[in-house]
């Protein structure tokens, strides 16, 4: 599909705290826009990442929307950034209502990479018209994949604390574990995955705040993830407990030996799997 660039537009939204967060938003070149979609991001994946999908969802006919959470720039961006992840949390939420302001009566549909789609309960959720999840499982230990549970840990407890003590962040690139990440958000992350329950170490209210997400939802994961078990997604969609929930699951064997790992969904190699798989979801 042609998609003319020229129609995307950078704006800034203001956090509760006064902190301007970049947003790009990706507007259909011909007519008014079918619908909005937010995508919110994985872990310590920018929102660069995301953009091949949401040319395509723009091209399609849909409003989409992205952003990098706070912190998530240079390296001396992430030495300097004090938040963490419920800080991203609080942003997330100012974010969504500006584009739902924006979207002047269209639905809007969120779609959440990993990280993304845990936080829906933490936003104006009621806001949404749909929420699609992909790769989205509880981050503890015991519900990764066996390939890295017993590594987790050490990750957790050892390898992070140290590495954000000498770095002054969290260098993940560097270590070929996750990616960068500021020092505040890996911690925090780190103390939920090492919890049974995950985010609540710091939520003992998220069992509360999850059941009131009525929102239709589509959760989509992947056999060949690398990180998130089977178990992992059904244990955070479970929390999901008042929501009507389409769950669509994978393996490299139906989708012509493709392996797609944790991340591979939202690469443009893939952009026939949008089609297919997100896009009959979207509220529009």
């Amino acid at each position: 599909m042609n998609y003319d660039t020229r129609h995307n537009r950078r704006q800034a939204v203001v956090a509760d705290d006064g902190r301007a967060l970049p947003i790009t938003t990706f507007e259909p070149a011909d007519g008014e826009p079918r619908g909005v979609v937010l995508v919110v991001p994985a872990m310590a994946t920018p929102s660069s990442y995301y953009a091949p999908f949401a040319t395509h969802l723009a091209a399609s006919g849909w409003r989409a929307v992205t952003f990098d959470y706070r912190g998530m720039g240079s390296r001396a961006e992430m030495k300097a950034e004090t938040g963490d992840v419920d800080r991203w949390f609080a942003d997330v939420r100012a974010i969504l209502d500006v584009v739902a302001d924006d979207a002047d009566g269209l639905p809007v549909t969120w779609v959440g990479h990993s990280l993304g789609g845990q936080m829906v309960p933490f936003v104006e959720h009621t806001r949404l018209a749909s929420v699609i999840t992909v790769s989205a499982g509880d981050g503890h230990w015991r519900r990764n994949q066996p390939g890295v549970r017993w590594i987790a840990p050490v990750l957790w407890s050892v390898v992070a604390p140290l590495a954000i003590r000498v770095a002054g962040y969290y260098p993940g690139d560097r270590l070929k574990m996750i990616g960068d990440l500021p020092g505040g958000a890996m911690r925090q992350w780190a103390r939920w995955c090492l919890h049974p329950e995950y985010l609540q170490a710091d939520h003992p209210e998220a069992p509360a705040l999850f059941a009131e997400v009525k929102a239709p939802m589509m959760s989509l994961s992947f056999t060949d993830d690398e990180l998130m078990s089977a178990d992992s997604i059904q244990h955070l969609h479970a929390w999901y407990s008042s929501a009507v929930i389409v769950r669509q699951r994978f393996s490299p064997e139906q989708l012509d030996g493709r392996r797609l790992g944790h991340h591979g969904y939202f690469r443009s190699a893939n952009a026939d799997l949008w089609d297919e798989l997100v896009v009959p979801w979207l509220a529009g």
